[in-house]
């Protein structure tokens, strides 16, 4: 599962986002269970493309201060052997180098299932090989620092990396409660995290465009402390418009920027 580091709480948090409720809180009445072999994901309301992010944290008790990231995610769709793939690769910058991580992954267009996945942290690559039943280090590559790795499934699993893309594909809808079984590659096990339709609310883009948003939202907790997290997707387009989390200390943001952003990856050296 994700985890919380309490010396640097900040950077963990910003790497690999909040920890998530267990599969022991999952409430059974009205609750639509997201699994692969029912194929809950609507993976036509995905549309390939460059999604940029502007993530902030802001800390009430540094009231001069704001720390900064900018999130890339580019989703494409390739064909590969007679079989059509959602490649989706990340990059995620700060203002150091340490800030920075990138992931690759690779997914079936039919269900979304993983077939590949991997991220560097820290000048550290893990890759692996994602099937329906078990995940194991990809061995061939040569720069994968995690050997040997493997863990079986009892069901299959959605990739936890690609969290914004799977909101976009969801059923969303009044009142709805999602059980969507989530593994974090490399870290735990697979779990079903809830997430909750808390509302709707029409928000204010960039034009001065009025869109009619549902919110969806996550509670989760950690050693007896909370934390929130409240995602604004798009009624019409199923698009994945803003985010806010709050947690013990402090507050953090997304915000997708318009498509006028430049794209920073063709004028970075080699």
């Amino acid at each position: 599962m994700k985890t919380f580091c309490t010396t640097n709480w900040l950077i963990s948090i910003a790497l690999t986002g909040l920890l998530l409720l267990t599969g022991s809180n999952i409430a059974t009445a009205q609750t639509d269970t997201i699994r692969l072999k029912d194929k809950g994901l609507n993976t036509a309301t995905l549309k390939p493309g460059l999604r940029q992010y502007l993530v902030y944290f802001q800390m009430p008790k540094s009231p001069k201060t704001l720390r900064f990231w900018l999130w890339l995610r580019d989703t494409k769709v390739e064909n590969r052997n007679g079989e059509k793939l959602f490649v989706t690769t990340q990059h995620w910058y700060g203002s150091d180098t340490i800030s920075y991580r990138s992931a690759y992954s690779v997914n079936r267009q039919a269900d979304f299932s993983p077939v590949y996945h991997s991220e560097t942290v820290a000048g550290k690559n893990k890759a692996y090989n994602w099937g329906a039943t078990k995940i194991i280090s990809a061995d061939t590559v040569s720069n994968n620092s995690l050997k040997n790795f493997t863990l079986d499934f009892t069901t299959p699993n959605y990739n936890w990396n690609l969290d914004i893309e799977t909101f976009e594909m969801l059923p969303l809808a009044a009142g709805k409660i999602f059980a969507i079984n989530f593994y974090d590659a490399g870290i735990g096990k697979p779990d079903y995290i809830i997430y909750k339709v808390s509302g709707s609310e029409v928000i204010t883009t960039y034009d001065n465009q009025k869109i009619d948003c549902w919110k969806l939202a996550n509670e989760s907790e950690f050693r007896g402390q909370k934390a929130y997290q409240t995602f604004w997707i798009s009624k019409k387009n199923h698009e994945f418009l803003k985010e806010e989390d709050s947690f013990p200390g402090g507050y953090r943001y997304k915000i997708k920027l318009p498509a006028t952003a430049n794209g920073l990856l063709s004028r970075f050296a080699n």
